[in-house]
Protein backbone atom coordinates (compact mmCIF):
# COMPACT_ATOMS: atom_id res chain seq x y z
CA UNK A 1 0.00 0.00 0.00
CA UNK A 2 1.28 3.49 -0.84
CA UNK A 3 1.08 5.70 2.26
CA UNK A 4 -0.75 9.03 1.99
CA UNK A 5 1.31 12.19 1.86
CA UNK A 6 0.04 13.11 5.32
CA UNK A 7 -0.69 10.29 7.75
CA UNK A 8 -4.26 10.25 9.06
CA UNK A 9 -4.91 10.63 12.76
CA UNK A 10 -6.54 7.22 12.93
CA UNK A 11 -6.68 4.23 10.67
CA UNK A 12 -9.96 4.31 8.73
CA UNK A 13 -12.38 1.47 9.13
CA UNK A 14 -12.04 -1.14 6.38
CA UNK A 15 -14.55 -0.94 3.57
CA UNK A 16 -17.09 -3.71 3.27
CA UNK A 17 -15.84 -6.66 1.23
CA UNK A 18 -17.87 -9.21 -0.66
CA UNK A 19 -19.15 -11.98 1.59
CA UNK A 20 -16.60 -14.74 2.25
CA UNK A 21 -16.52 -17.16 -0.63
CA UNK A 22 -16.61 -20.91 -0.23
CA UNK A 23 -13.39 -22.87 0.00
CA UNK A 24 -12.22 -25.17 -2.78
CA UNK A 25 -14.88 -27.38 -4.31
CA UNK A 26 -14.73 -31.06 -3.41
CA UNK A 27 -12.87 -32.71 -6.31
CA UNK A 28 -14.73 -35.22 -8.46
CA UNK A 29 -12.17 -37.99 -9.10
CA UNK A 30 -11.62 -39.47 -12.55
CA UNK A 31 -9.23 -41.92 -14.19
CA UNK A 32 -7.12 -40.13 -16.80
CA UNK A 33 -5.92 -41.62 -20.06
CA UNK A 34 -2.20 -42.39 -19.79
CA UNK A 35 0.15 -40.36 -21.98
CA UNK A 36 1.19 -41.94 -25.27
CA UNK A 37 4.59 -43.60 -25.45
CA UNK A 38 7.15 -41.02 -26.51
CA UNK A 39 10.89 -40.50 -26.64
CA UNK A 40 12.25 -38.24 -23.87
CA UNK A 41 12.33 -34.60 -24.87
CA UNK A 42 15.84 -33.14 -25.23
CA UNK A 43 16.88 -31.10 -22.21
CA UNK A 44 17.63 -28.21 -24.56
CA UNK A 45 14.05 -28.10 -25.90
CA UNK A 46 12.36 -24.71 -25.53
CA UNK A 47 9.44 -25.17 -27.95
CA UNK A 48 6.92 -27.88 -28.77
CA UNK A 49 8.54 -28.79 -32.06
CA UNK A 50 11.89 -29.20 -30.29
CA UNK A 51 10.28 -31.34 -27.58
CA UNK A 52 8.86 -33.63 -30.24
CA UNK A 53 5.33 -34.78 -30.99
CA UNK A 54 3.53 -38.12 -31.24
CA UNK A 55 0.42 -38.62 -33.35
CA UNK A 56 -2.65 -39.22 -31.21
CA UNK A 57 -6.05 -40.87 -31.74
CA UNK A 58 -8.80 -39.54 -33.97
CA UNK A 59 -11.16 -36.97 -32.50
CA UNK A 60 -14.09 -39.42 -32.53
CA UNK A 61 -12.18 -41.67 -30.13
CA UNK A 62 -11.87 -38.95 -27.48
CA UNK A 63 -15.47 -39.08 -26.25
CA UNK A 64 -16.06 -35.32 -26.22
CA UNK A 65 -19.57 -34.40 -25.06
CA UNK A 66 -21.64 -32.57 -27.74
CA UNK A 67 -22.16 -29.51 -25.53
CA UNK A 68 -18.39 -29.22 -24.97
CA UNK A 69 -17.76 -29.43 -28.71
CA UNK A 70 -20.35 -26.70 -29.37
CA UNK A 71 -18.82 -24.34 -26.79
CA UNK A 72 -15.32 -25.04 -28.13
CA UNK A 73 -16.38 -24.33 -31.72
CA UNK A 74 -17.80 -20.95 -30.68
CA UNK A 75 -14.55 -20.06 -28.91
CA UNK A 76 -12.41 -21.33 -31.79
CA UNK A 77 -14.42 -19.25 -34.27
CA UNK A 78 -13.86 -16.17 -32.11
CA UNK A 79 -10.10 -16.88 -31.95
CA UNK A 80 -9.58 -17.40 -35.67
CA UNK A 81 -8.81 -13.79 -36.72
CA UNK A 82 -6.00 -13.59 -34.14
CA UNK A 83 -4.89 -17.15 -34.85
CA UNK A 84 -4.46 -16.40 -38.53
CA UNK A 85 -2.43 -13.24 -37.83
CA UNK A 86 -0.03 -14.69 -35.28
CA UNK A 87 3.30 -16.37 -35.90
CA UNK A 88 3.20 -19.71 -34.10
CA UNK A 89 6.03 -19.62 -31.54
CA UNK A 90 5.60 -23.35 -30.82
CA UNK A 91 6.79 -24.31 -34.32
CA UNK A 92 3.90 -26.75 -34.69
CA UNK A 93 1.96 -24.93 -37.40
CA UNK A 94 3.07 -22.95 -40.41
CA UNK A 95 1.79 -20.43 -42.92
CA UNK A 96 -1.85 -20.89 -43.82
CA UNK A 97 -2.40 -24.27 -42.18
CA UNK A 98 -5.22 -22.83 -40.04
CA UNK A 99 -6.95 -21.13 -42.97
CA UNK A 100 -9.14 -24.07 -44.03
CA UNK A 101 -10.54 -24.82 -40.57
CA UNK A 102 -11.08 -21.13 -39.77
CA UNK A 103 -12.93 -20.58 -43.05
CA UNK A 104 -15.15 -23.57 -42.33
CA UNK A 105 -15.78 -22.53 -38.72
CA UNK A 106 -17.30 -19.22 -39.82
CA UNK A 107 -20.47 -20.92 -41.11
CA UNK A 108 -20.35 -24.38 -39.53
CA UNK A 109 -23.54 -25.17 -37.53
CA UNK A 110 -22.87 -25.12 -33.80
CA UNK A 111 -25.05 -28.18 -33.25
CA UNK A 112 -22.73 -30.19 -35.54
CA UNK A 113 -19.50 -29.13 -33.82
CA UNK A 114 -18.26 -32.70 -33.29
CA UNK A 115 -18.13 -33.33 -37.02
CA UNK A 116 -16.26 -30.05 -37.51
CA UNK A 117 -13.42 -31.08 -35.20
CA UNK A 118 -13.41 -34.62 -36.60
CA UNK A 119 -13.10 -33.40 -40.18
CA UNK A 120 -10.47 -30.68 -39.84
CA UNK A 121 -8.23 -31.78 -36.95
CA UNK A 122 -5.86 -34.51 -35.96
CA UNK A 123 -4.32 -34.87 -32.52
CA UNK A 124 -0.74 -34.82 -31.28
CA UNK A 125 0.94 -35.19 -27.92
CA UNK A 126 3.78 -32.79 -27.14
CA UNK A 127 6.77 -34.36 -25.41
CA UNK A 128 5.92 -36.77 -22.60
CA UNK A 129 2.28 -35.63 -22.57
CA UNK A 130 2.02 -35.53 -18.76
CA UNK A 131 -0.31 -32.64 -18.01
CA UNK A 132 -0.71 -30.46 -14.93
CA UNK A 133 -3.73 -28.15 -14.80
CA UNK A 134 -4.63 -25.42 -12.32
CA UNK A 135 -7.59 -23.04 -12.40
CA UNK A 136 -8.36 -19.33 -12.53
CA UNK A 137 -11.51 -17.24 -12.49
CA UNK A 138 -12.73 -13.64 -12.69
CA UNK A 139 -12.68 -12.36 -9.10
CA UNK A 140 -14.76 -9.56 -7.66
CA UNK A 141 -13.31 -7.28 -5.01
CA UNK A 142 -14.39 -4.08 -3.27
CA UNK A 143 -12.87 -0.92 -4.77
CA UNK A 144 -13.49 2.75 -5.48
CA UNK A 145 -12.69 4.91 -8.48
CA UNK A 146 -11.32 7.53 -6.07
CA UNK A 147 -9.22 7.20 -2.95
CA UNK A 148 -11.33 7.37 0.22
CA UNK A 149 -11.22 5.92 3.75
CA UNK A 150 -11.16 2.15 3.52
CA UNK A 151 -10.01 2.16 -0.10
CA UNK A 152 -6.25 2.71 0.03
CA UNK A 153 -4.68 0.11 -2.29
CA UNK A 154 -3.78 1.61 -5.70
CA UNK A 155 -4.71 -0.27 -8.87
CA UNK A 156 -2.38 1.09 -11.54
CA UNK A 157 -2.75 1.47 -15.28
CA UNK A 158 0.30 0.78 -17.45
CA UNK A 159 3.05 3.42 -16.96
CA UNK A 160 4.40 5.18 -20.03
CA UNK A 161 8.00 4.38 -19.03
CA UNK A 162 7.44 0.60 -19.11
CA UNK A 163 9.16 -0.50 -22.32
CA UNK A 164 8.89 -3.85 -24.16
CA UNK A 165 12.04 -4.97 -25.97
CA UNK A 166 12.10 -7.69 -28.62
CA UNK A 167 15.62 -9.08 -28.29
CA UNK A 168 15.28 -10.89 -31.61
CA UNK A 169 15.65 -7.51 -33.32
CA UNK A 170 19.22 -7.37 -32.03
CA UNK A 171 20.37 -10.96 -32.53
CA UNK A 172 19.03 -14.02 -34.34
CA UNK A 173 20.24 -16.08 -31.38
CA UNK A 174 17.73 -14.21 -29.20
CA UNK A 175 14.80 -14.62 -31.57
CA UNK A 176 11.54 -15.06 -29.66
CA UNK A 177 12.91 -13.61 -26.42
CA UNK A 178 11.45 -10.42 -24.97
CA UNK A 179 12.11 -8.36 -21.86
CA UNK A 180 10.48 -5.38 -20.13
CA UNK A 181 12.18 -2.58 -18.29
CA UNK A 182 12.73 1.18 -18.16
CA UNK A 183 15.39 3.69 -19.15
CA UNK A 184 17.48 5.14 -16.35
CA UNK A 185 19.95 7.68 -17.67
CA UNK A 186 21.64 5.92 -20.56
CA UNK A 187 20.93 2.42 -19.23
CA UNK A 188 18.04 0.02 -19.71
CA UNK A 189 17.23 -1.48 -16.31
CA UNK A 190 14.60 -3.84 -14.85
CA UNK A 191 11.28 -2.21 -14.01
CA UNK A 192 10.29 -1.60 -10.39
CA UNK A 193 9.43 -4.80 -8.54
CA UNK A 194 6.41 -5.32 -6.28
CA UNK A 195 8.20 -4.13 -3.14
CA UNK A 196 9.27 -0.88 -4.81
CA UNK A 197 5.81 -0.27 -6.21
CA UNK A 198 4.23 -0.96 -2.82
CA UNK A 199 6.70 1.51 -1.30
CA UNK A 200 5.51 4.26 -3.63
CA UNK A 201 7.66 4.06 -6.79
CA UNK A 202 4.62 4.93 -8.94
CA UNK A 203 2.86 7.29 -6.53
CA UNK A 204 1.77 10.78 -7.58
CA UNK A 205 2.01 10.03 -11.30
CA UNK A 206 -1.71 9.92 -12.02
CA UNK A 207 -1.62 6.20 -12.81
CA UNK A 208 -4.31 5.12 -10.36
CA UNK A 209 -7.19 3.45 -12.18
CA UNK A 210 -9.01 2.71 -8.91
CA UNK A 211 -8.36 1.95 -5.24
CA UNK A 212 -8.95 -1.48 -3.67
CA UNK A 213 -10.16 -2.15 -0.13
CA UNK A 214 -8.15 -5.29 0.63
CA UNK A 215 -4.48 -5.86 -0.27
CA UNK A 216 -4.71 -9.66 -0.24
CA UNK A 217 -7.81 -9.72 -2.45
CA UNK A 218 -6.12 -7.37 -4.92
CA UNK A 219 -2.99 -9.56 -4.89
CA UNK A 220 -5.09 -12.50 -6.07
CA UNK A 221 -6.86 -10.37 -8.65
CA UNK A 222 -3.42 -9.65 -10.09
CA UNK A 223 -2.70 -13.38 -10.16
CA UNK A 224 -5.96 -13.96 -12.06
CA UNK A 225 -5.17 -11.11 -14.49
CA UNK A 226 -8.65 -9.58 -14.69
CA UNK A 227 -11.62 -8.99 -12.46
CA UNK A 228 -14.62 -7.00 -11.33
CA UNK A 229 -14.49 -4.07 -8.95
CA UNK A 230 -17.60 -3.69 -6.80
CA UNK A 231 -17.86 0.06 -6.26
CA UNK A 232 -19.35 1.73 -3.16
CA UNK A 233 -22.60 2.52 -4.98
CA UNK A 234 -23.04 -1.13 -5.93
CA UNK A 235 -22.07 -0.74 -9.58
CA UNK A 236 -19.35 -2.85 -11.19
CA UNK A 237 -16.19 -1.70 -12.96
CA UNK A 238 -14.47 -4.41 -15.01
CA UNK A 239 -10.69 -4.34 -15.45
CA UNK A 240 -8.38 -6.41 -17.58
CA UNK A 241 -4.67 -7.10 -17.94
CA UNK A 242 -2.75 -4.31 -19.68
CA UNK A 243 0.85 -5.33 -18.98
CA UNK A 244 3.21 -6.65 -16.33
CA UNK A 245 6.44 -5.27 -14.90
CA UNK A 246 8.65 -7.92 -16.51
CA UNK A 247 9.61 -9.56 -13.22
CA UNK A 248 9.30 -13.32 -12.84
CA UNK A 249 6.19 -14.61 -11.12
CA UNK A 250 6.80 -16.40 -7.80
CA UNK A 251 3.98 -18.51 -6.38
CA UNK A 252 3.69 -17.67 -2.68
CA UNK A 253 1.65 -20.80 -2.00
CA UNK A 254 4.65 -22.98 -2.82
CA UNK A 255 6.93 -20.77 -0.73
CA UNK A 256 4.65 -21.16 2.29
CA UNK A 257 4.31 -24.91 1.79
CA UNK A 258 8.07 -25.35 1.47
CA UNK A 259 8.57 -23.44 4.73
CA UNK A 260 5.97 -25.50 6.54
CA UNK A 261 3.83 -22.42 7.21
CA UNK A 262 0.88 -24.00 5.39
CA UNK A 263 -0.08 -27.58 6.08
CA UNK A 264 -1.40 -30.01 3.46
CA UNK A 265 -4.87 -28.92 2.49
CA UNK A 266 -4.27 -25.29 3.51
CA UNK A 267 -2.54 -24.19 0.30
CA UNK A 268 -5.79 -23.35 -1.49
CA UNK A 269 -6.47 -19.75 -2.45
CA UNK A 270 -8.75 -19.32 0.57
CA UNK A 271 -6.11 -20.84 2.88
CA UNK A 272 -3.47 -18.43 1.58
CA UNK A 273 -5.87 -15.49 1.96
CA UNK A 274 -6.51 -16.48 5.57
CA UNK A 275 -2.74 -16.65 6.19
CA UNK A 276 -2.11 -13.21 4.63
CA UNK A 277 -4.89 -11.56 6.62
CA UNK A 278 -3.99 -13.14 9.96
CA UNK A 279 -0.94 -10.85 10.24
CA UNK A 280 -1.03 -7.98 7.68
CA UNK A 281 2.63 -7.06 8.20
CA UNK A 282 3.78 -10.65 7.68
CA UNK A 283 1.31 -10.97 4.79
CA UNK A 284 2.68 -7.88 3.03
CA UNK A 285 6.22 -9.25 3.33
CA UNK A 286 5.17 -12.58 1.83
CA UNK A 287 3.34 -10.93 -1.07
CA UNK A 288 6.46 -8.87 -1.83
CA UNK A 289 8.37 -12.11 -2.37
CA UNK A 290 6.47 -12.29 -5.65
CA UNK A 291 8.15 -9.41 -7.54
CA UNK A 292 5.64 -9.53 -10.40
CA UNK A 293 3.12 -6.67 -10.66
CA UNK A 294 0.21 -6.51 -13.11
CA UNK A 295 -1.14 -3.30 -14.64
CA UNK A 296 -4.77 -2.96 -15.69
CA UNK A 297 -7.12 -1.06 -17.96
CA UNK A 298 -10.85 -0.57 -17.70
CA UNK A 299 -12.92 -2.89 -19.86
CA UNK A 300 -16.08 -1.42 -21.33
CA UNK A 301 -16.88 -4.18 -23.85
CA UNK A 302 -17.10 -7.96 -23.52
CA UNK A 303 -14.57 -9.63 -21.34
CA UNK A 304 -12.45 -10.58 -19.58
CA UNK A 305 -9.96 -10.61 -22.42
CA UNK A 306 -7.29 -13.26 -22.84
CA UNK A 307 -3.89 -12.97 -24.48
CA UNK A 308 -5.47 -13.29 -27.94
CA UNK A 309 -7.43 -10.12 -27.29
CA UNK A 310 -10.79 -11.93 -27.34
CA UNK A 311 -13.12 -12.65 -24.42
CA UNK A 312 -12.38 -15.83 -22.49
CA UNK A 313 -15.23 -18.17 -21.57
CA UNK A 314 -15.72 -20.18 -18.41
CA UNK A 315 -15.13 -23.94 -18.82
CA UNK A 316 -13.89 -23.34 -22.37
CA UNK A 317 -10.76 -21.15 -22.28
CA UNK A 318 -7.29 -22.35 -21.27
CA UNK A 319 -4.13 -20.44 -20.52
CA UNK A 320 -1.09 -22.12 -22.08
CA UNK A 321 2.54 -21.47 -22.90
CA UNK A 322 2.59 -20.23 -26.53
CA UNK A 323 5.99 -21.85 -27.02
CA UNK A 324 4.25 -25.21 -26.66
CA UNK A 325 0.67 -24.54 -27.75
CA UNK A 326 -0.48 -22.35 -30.67
CA UNK A 327 -2.82 -19.82 -29.08
CA UNK A 328 -6.28 -20.49 -30.50
CA UNK A 329 -5.74 -24.25 -30.80
CA UNK A 330 -8.15 -26.79 -29.27
CA UNK A 331 -6.79 -28.91 -26.40
CA UNK A 332 -8.19 -32.18 -25.06
CA UNK A 333 -7.57 -32.90 -21.38
CA UNK A 334 -7.88 -36.24 -19.61
CA UNK A 335 -7.15 -35.73 -15.91
CA UNK A 336 -7.57 -37.25 -12.47
CA UNK A 337 -10.28 -34.68 -11.72
CA UNK A 338 -13.49 -34.89 -13.74
CA UNK A 339 -14.50 -31.20 -13.91
CA UNK A 340 -11.81 -30.07 -16.39
CA UNK A 341 -11.89 -33.19 -18.58
CA UNK A 342 -12.77 -32.66 -22.23
CA UNK A 343 -12.25 -30.06 -24.95
CA UNK A 344 -10.89 -26.54 -24.38
CA UNK A 345 -9.47 -23.70 -26.50
CA UNK A 346 -6.09 -22.13 -25.67
CA UNK A 347 -6.90 -18.41 -25.57
CA UNK A 348 -4.72 -17.03 -22.79
CA UNK A 349 -1.29 -17.10 -21.16
CA UNK A 350 -0.06 -16.75 -17.59
CA UNK A 351 3.13 -15.86 -15.74
CA UNK A 352 3.21 -19.26 -14.02
CA UNK A 353 2.08 -21.25 -17.07
CA UNK A 354 5.35 -22.38 -18.58
CA UNK A 355 6.39 -25.50 -20.43
CA UNK A 356 4.79 -28.39 -22.27
CA UNK A 357 1.40 -29.65 -21.07
CA UNK A 358 1.04 -27.00 -18.37
CA UNK A 359 -2.37 -25.33 -18.45
CA UNK A 360 -4.58 -23.00 -16.41
CA UNK A 361 -8.32 -23.58 -16.83
CA UNK A 362 -10.72 -20.62 -16.74
CA UNK A 363 -14.01 -21.08 -14.84
CA UNK A 364 -15.79 -17.72 -15.21
CA UNK A 365 -17.08 -15.56 -12.36
CA UNK A 366 -18.99 -16.13 -9.14
CA UNK A 367 -18.72 -18.32 -6.07
CA UNK A 368 -18.81 -21.64 -7.92
CA UNK A 369 -16.07 -20.53 -10.32
CA UNK A 370 -13.94 -19.37 -7.38
CA UNK A 371 -14.52 -22.63 -5.49
CA UNK A 372 -13.49 -24.82 -8.44
CA UNK A 373 -10.58 -22.67 -9.61
CA UNK A 374 -9.22 -22.10 -6.11
CA UNK A 375 -8.54 -25.77 -5.50
CA UNK A 376 -7.81 -26.96 -9.03
CA UNK A 377 -4.66 -29.10 -9.28
CA UNK A 378 -5.26 -31.94 -11.71
CA UNK A 379 -2.83 -34.30 -13.42
CA UNK A 380 -3.15 -36.57 -16.41
CA UNK A 381 -2.55 -36.27 -20.15
CA UNK A 382 -3.12 -33.68 -22.86
CA UNK A 383 -3.55 -33.74 -26.63
CA UNK A 384 -3.44 -30.78 -29.01
CA UNK A 385 -5.84 -30.63 -31.94
CA UNK A 386 -4.00 -29.28 -34.98
CA UNK A 387 -4.94 -28.89 -38.65
CA UNK A 388 -4.55 -32.19 -40.48
CA UNK A 389 -1.88 -30.69 -42.75
CA UNK A 390 0.19 -29.78 -39.66
CA UNK A 391 -0.19 -33.27 -38.16
CA UNK A 392 0.85 -34.91 -41.43
CA UNK A 393 3.90 -32.68 -41.74
CA UNK A 394 4.95 -33.24 -38.12
CA UNK A 395 4.40 -37.00 -37.97
CA UNK A 396 4.96 -38.02 -41.56
CA UNK A 397 1.47 -39.46 -41.95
Amino acid sequence: MIPPAEAPAARPAPAPRPLPSPGPAQPVPATPNPPLAASPAPESATTAVEAGVVRGPEYNELGVAPEQATAALKAFRLSCPALLRRTDASGLTQGGEWAESCAAAASWPDRDAGNFFSRYFGTVQVGAGSAFVTGYYEPEIAASRTRRPGYEIPIYRRPADLIDVDLGLFSDALKGKKIRGRVEGSNFVPYYDRAAIEAGALANRGLELAWAADAAEFFFLQVQGSGRLRLPDGSVMRIGYDSQNGRDYVGIGKLLRDRGELQPGQASMQGILDYLRADPVRGAAVMNENPSWVFFRELTGPGPLGALGVPVTGRVSLAADPKYVPLGAPVFLSLDRAEPNGLWIAQDTGGAIKGANRFDSFWGAGDRARAIAGGMAARGSALLLLPRASVARLTGR
